[in-house]
C-alpha cells in the first residue's frame, strides 16, 4: 500500500512538472495552502494546552535561533536564483555554480553554529531557553542541506509540494500524540522543525536529479567571485530579520513572555494570510530574474504589470477582512486567554500591503536588476529606525507598540525600495490598468465592512458569524470588480468557467 502511495505521488510529481506560471503559482499557492492550513489545525490546539508563558519562550527561542539561520543562509539562495536562472540549461555550469554555492552555505553553517554555542555560553539569561534553543537550532544545518534554491531555479515545485503534504501530515498526527499538556512547548519545538526542514535531507538527494551537487576545495569555490554580491544581499536580510525579529526581542526583553505570547498570536494569524498572498510572487522571482538576465525587457515589463495588477485585487480584502474578523479569528484560532491580541493584529494587518509591494520592489525589481546595494541601504535604514520605534513605543503600549512601529517599518522600506525601482515600476504602477484595479478593489472592500458588519448584527454563533462572513464578502468582493469591469476578476471568471465546460 506504502509503494502504491509513494508511485502515485512520483507519478503527480511528473504530472506537475510545468514550466508555466500558472501551473508554478498554483503549485506554490497549494504549498503556502498546505502551510497555512498546518498552523490552522495546530495552533488553536496548541495554544489551548500549552500556557501563555510557554507559547513566549517557543517563540522567543525560535526567533533567536532565526538570527543565526540567517548567518547560515548568508543570502546564498537569493543570489543562487538569480545567478543560477542564467546557467540552468548549461548542465556543466549548472554543476560548478551548484557546487561552489553549496560549499560557501555550508562552511557559512559551520560558523552559525560556532557563533550560538559561544552566545550561549556568554549570555546567562538565556540558560532557561537552552533546551528550546537548540531543538530550534536543527533548522540551521537542515535548511542548508535543504538547497531549495535548486528547485526554484528549474521551477520544479512539485516535488516540495508533495513533500510538504506528507511531513505536515505526519507531525499533525505528532502534535495531538505528543504536545498534551502546559508545559509540552519542547515537543511543539520538535514537531514544528520536523514539519518545516525535516524532510530536508531528501530534498539534498533529489536535488541531484537536476544537477550534480558536491563539496569542493575552498579554492575551487571562486569565492572572491561570489562573495561580494552573496554579502550585499545578506547584509539586506540581515536588515529585514532586525527589524521583523527585533520586535520579538526587544519586547521580550522590555515586557515579558506573556507579552510575547500575546504578540506571537497575532503575528502568527497575520502571517497566515500575507504567507499566502506572497506565493503569489515567489513564483515569479525565478522568471523575472531570467527575462531581466536575458534583457528581454518587454516580457519582463508584462509578467511584472501581471504580478502588481493581481496583488492590488488581493492585497486590500485581505486587510480589510482580518481586520473585521479579527476577534472572531483570535477567538477560533487562540482561544479566550488570547483577546488580548485582537488590537495588536488589527494594526499589524496594515503593515501587510506595505510588506508585499515592499517585496515585489526588492525580490522582483531591485534584485534582479543587480541593485542589491540600493536594497541594503534602504533596509540598513529601516532597521535602524524600526528598533529605535520599538525601544519607544513598547514601553507606551506594549505589544500594541510593537504592531505599530511594524507597520511604520513596513511603510517605509516599502517607499524607499519602490523609489530606488521607480524608473522600473512608475509606468506600471500609474498606468489607467492599475489605478482601475487598486480604486476597484477598494470599492470592493467597503462592500466586505457592510457584510461582516451585517453578519455580526445577524447571527450570535461566532462560527456561523465568521463563516458566512467569510462567503458572502467573497461573493460581494467578486461581484463589485465584475460590476465595475476590473479586468483581472473577469479574466479569472472565464477561467473558471473554462474549467468548469472542459470538467462537464
Amino acid at each position: 500500500g506504502l509503494c502504491v502511495i509513494m508511485k502515485l505521488f512520483l507519478y503527480m510529481c511528473e504530472f506537475m512538472k510545468k514550466k508555466s506560471l500558472g501551473v508554478n503559482a498554483f503549485l506554490n499557492g497549494l504549498r503556502s495552502v498546505l502551510n497555512l492550513i498546518f498552523p490552522l489545525i495546530t495552533f488553536p490546539y496548541v495554544s489551548r494546552i500549552l500556557s501563555v508563558n510557554g507559547m513566549g519562550i517557543y517563540n522567543f527561542s525560535n526567533t533567536y535561533v532565526n538570527y543565526f539561520v540567517l548567518i547560515a543562509g548568508l543570502g546564498v539562495a537569493t543570489y543562487a536564483v538569480r545567478e543560477g536562472a542564467k546557467y540552468r540549461d548549461d548542465e556543466g555550469k549548472i554543476g560548478t555554480f551548484s557546487s561552489q554555492i553549496f560549499t560557501i552555505n555550508i562552511i557559512s553553517t559551520i560558523i552559525a553554529y560556532v557563533l550560538l554555542v559561544i552566545s550561549l555560553i556568554i549570555f546567562g539569561n538565556l540558560h532557561n531557553y537552552v533546551s528550546c534553543i537548540l531543538i530550534f537550532s536543527l533548522q540551521i544545518l537542515f535548511t542548508t542541506l535543504g538547497t531549495e534554491w535548486i528547485y526554484t531555479i528549474y521551477e520544479d515545485y512539485a516535488y516540495i509540494t508533495i513533500r510538504s503534504i506528507i511531513f505536515k501530515i505526519i507531525s499533525i498526527i505528532l502534535l495531538f500524540v505528543l504536545v498534551r499538556n502546559a508545559n509540552d512547548y519542547l515537543w511543539y519545538a520538535a514537531i514544528t522543525v520536523f514539519a518545516g526542514v525535516g524532510s530536508n535531507l531528501l530534498n539534498y538527494i533529489h536535488a541531484k536529479s537536476f544537477v550534480t551537487i558536491k563539496l569542493v576545495k575552498i579554492k575551487q569555490t571562486n569565492w572572491k567571485y561570489h562573495l561580494k554580491p552573496i554579502l550585499i544581499i545578506f547584509a539586506t536580510t540581515a536588515a529585514v530579520t532586525i527589524y521583523v525579529s527585533s520586535d520579538t526581542t526587544i519586547l521580550g526583553l522590555l515586557k515579558s513572555d506573556y507579552a510575547v505570547g500575546i504578540y506571537s498570536t497575532s503575528v502568527k494569524i497575520y502571517t497566515m494570510v500575507s504567507t499566502l498572498i506572497s506565493s503569489v510572487l515567489m513564483v515569479t522571482v525565478p522568471r523575472l530574474a531570467m527575462l531581466i538576465g536575458k534583457k528581454r525587457f518587454k516580457e519582463y515589463n508584462k509578467v511584472l504589470g501581471d504580478v502588481i495588477g493581481t496583488l492590488s485585487i488581493l492585497i486590500f480584502p485581505a486587510i480589510i477582512g482580518l481586520i473585521m474578523l479579527s476577534k472572531e479569528v483570535v477567538l477560533i484560532i487562540a482561544g479566550n486567554k488570547y483577546l488580548p491580541s485582537v488590537d495588536s493584529l488589527r494594526i499589524i494587518s496594515w503593515a501587510m500591503l506595505f510588506s508585499t509591494f515592499s517585496f515585489v520592489f526588492n525580490q522582483c525589481v531591485l534584485i534582479p536588476a543587480k541593485r542589491e546595494s540600493k536594497s541594503l541601504r534602504n533596509t540598513l535604514i529601516t532597521a535602524v529606525i524600526n528598533v529605535a520605534l520599538n525601544f519607544v513605543l513598547i514601553p507606551l503600549w506594549s505589544y500594541n507598540g510593537t504592531s505599530l512601529s511594524t507597520v511604520i517599518a513596513e511603510f517605509m522600506v516599502m517607499f524607499l525600495n519602490g523609489w530606488s525601482a521607480k524608473d522600473i515600476v512608475k509606468p506600471i504602477l500609474f498606468s489607467k490598468k492599475t489605478i482601475k484595479n487598486v480604486l476597484s478593489s477598494i470599492i470592493g472592500s467597503a462592500g466586505i465592512v457592510l457584510v461582516c458588519w451585517l453578519c455580526d448584527i445577524g447571527w450570535n454563533s461566532l462560527i456561523l458569524k465568521t463563516i458566512f462572513s467569510v462567503i458572502l464578502s467573497v461573493i460581494i468582493y467578486a461581484a463589485i470588480l465584475v460590476l465595475l469591469r476590473n479586468e483581472i476578476a473577469i479574466n479569472m471568471l472565464k477561467r473558471i468557467k473554462m474549467i468548469l465546460k472542459n470538467k462537464l
